[in-house]
Parts: C-alpha cells; sequence; structure tokens
C-alpha cells in the first residue's frame, strides 16, 4: 500500500490541484488537517463550499482520510468546545475523519479530531482505547497536531507539540502517527519531518507554498518513506532504527518522477473554485 501524505495546505487552491492529479497514483490520500485557513481573505463558508467540492472528486479517484487541524474549526459543539463540523459531513463522501476508524489490509487508521476542550480531548482517549482491541497488523494515527518534545514539533524557539499524544504514543505505542501543524520543523536546525518515539514513527511533511506542496509518501510494503519539498528529496528505511539525517533520493522510483511531472501542467478547478 503506496500513501500520499499532506498536511497544512491552507486552502491553496494550487495545491489541491495538484493533489487532485497526483491522488489516483495511490491507494490512499491522508490529509493530516488544517485544509482552510482562517486568515484568509476568502470568507470562511466559500473556503468550506470550494474545499469540499475538492474532497468529493478527490474520493472519486482514491481512498481519503482526512482529519481536523485547528485552522478548519468552524463552530461551537453544544458543550462550548470548538469543532470542525464540516469535516463529519466529509462522510457523505465515503472518507474517513474525526473519530473513524479506517482498515485496509492489516492496517489499522484511527483519525483522531483537534481538541480544543477537555470533552474533545476525552473522547479521542476513550477513541483510542477502544481502537487499541481491534485486530491489526499495522496501527496508524492522524492527529494535525504533532507529539511534544519531538524535532516534529520543534518551531526554532521552543516546541509546539501536542503533550496529551505523546503521553497517548507512550500508552499504546501506535505504528506511526501522521502531523503536520507545525510549518517549519522540517526545515530548521534541530526540526525534522520524521521521528521515532520508542517503536512509533511520526512525520511531519511541513509547509511550502506554490506548487506542488511539501508531501510525504509511505510505501508500506516496502517499509519506506519519502519526503519530497523544493529542491529536496529524502529517503528513509522504516525496517531500520532511527538514523539522521535521511538518505537523499538518488534513485527515485517511476511512480516518483511521474509526481514530478504533472506538477507543470494545471488541471481545471471545480467551477465553485473559480471568482
Amino acid at each position: 500500500m503506496r500513501c500520499l501524505v499532506v498536511a497544512d495546505l491552507h486552502y491553496s487552491l494550487p495545491q489541491f490541484d495538484w493533489l487532485l492529479a497526483a491522488a489516483p497514483k495511490f491507494d490512499l490520500v491522508i490529509f493530516a488537517g488544517d485544509a482552510l485557513d482562517i486568515g484568509s481573505f476568502v470568507d470562511f463558508r466559500a473556503q468550506i463550499v470550494v474545499v469540499r467540492k475538492y474532497l468529493s472528486l478527490l474520493a472519486a479517484r482514491t481512498r481519503v482520510i482526512l482529519c481536523s487541524g485547528n485552522h478548519d474549526l468552524d463552530e461551537r459543539s453544544a458543550d462550548g468546545e470548538k469543532i470542525a463540523r464540516w469535516i463529519a459531513e466529509a462522510r457523505e463522501f465515503g472518507i474517513a475523519c474525526d473519530g473513524d476508524n479506517l482498515t485496509i489490509g492489516d492496517t489499522l487508521f484511527t483519525v483522531c479530531p483537534w481538541w480544543d476542550g477537555p470533552l474533545v480531548k476525552a473522547r479521542i482517549d476513550d477513541q483510542l482505547r477502544e481502537a487499541a482491541a481491534m485486530p491489526h497488523g499495522r496501527w496508524i494515527w492522524v492527529h494535525h497536531a504533532p507529539p511534544a518534545n519531538s524535532p516534529t514539533s520543534w518551531g526554532g524557539k521552543r516546541f509546539f507539540g501536542d503533550v496529551e499524544l505523546a503521553q497517548w504514543i507512550a500508552r499504546h505505542h501506535p505504528s506511526m502517527v501522521i502531523s503536520g501543524h507545525v510549518h517549519q520543523s522540517p526545515f530548521i536546525p534541530d526540526g525534522s519531518w520524521y521521528d521515532r518515539i520508542g517503536a512509533t514513527w511520526v512525520f511531519n511533511a511541513g509547509l511550502q507554498p506554490g506548487r506542488p506542496p511539501v508531501y510525504i509518501v509511505l510505501d508500506l510494503d516496502r517499509g519506506q518513506a519519502f519526503w519530497l519539498a523544493a529542491g529536496d528529496a529524502r529517503t528513509i528505511d522504516l525496517r531500520q532504527p532511527l538514523h539522521r539525517p535521511a538518505a537523499p533520493v538518488l534513485e527515485p522510483p517511476d511512480w516518483l518522477t511521474a509526481l514530478d511531472r504533472i506538477a507543470d501542467p494545471t488541471p481545471a478547478r471545480p467551477a465553485s473554485a473559480a471568482g
């Protein structure tokens, strides 16, 4: 199984266009939060309409997992905690989203919401405990914020990770955690796009403007992870212990060079994205 991992597209329509073009080459697209941008001049409600259209097109091309990020929160629950209501509605497209579990082969994916208060945090705790009892050979979490005190959450002066997530990892020992949120981590000293906490691999692609977005590819059958950013391509062997730095990609597989080629043409956007 080959997974394309992105996060923090923040309503960048050229990056969504690229994602639509790339999706058919993968068994699964994992979108680790922040599809929207609360700082955009585009009205938040309009952003949701456009991104929903992209998600419907994306789900028609491959399987999709989507978790909420802090930029995706659009209302408050009855208990007063911020939630991403619109992301839950993506289930109508067949997308696995906040609170869901998805099993593909022997791999169990658990999709966690962004938590803004104790009640949603408690629901994640229950969700992980219940998922741990489900049959699986490999367990992968999608959680927008990376864990605390990891290079994947290093911002240059301090860590911006989730302390509770680090505790959940120590308790449940998933195979992988896929995150985003801290944009600069892969690009600065002492930061990284990958980490290993015990037996758990942790990933954060980071953010770059332009097309294509920075992205990670997980080739689970071959035990490889690739990180692709502007002017750089790195890979690690998931079957080996943590090693830094990641090796440069010297002999890219055919599917990876094909991704580079689709970065040039611009496919037509959904009609609702125009103007």
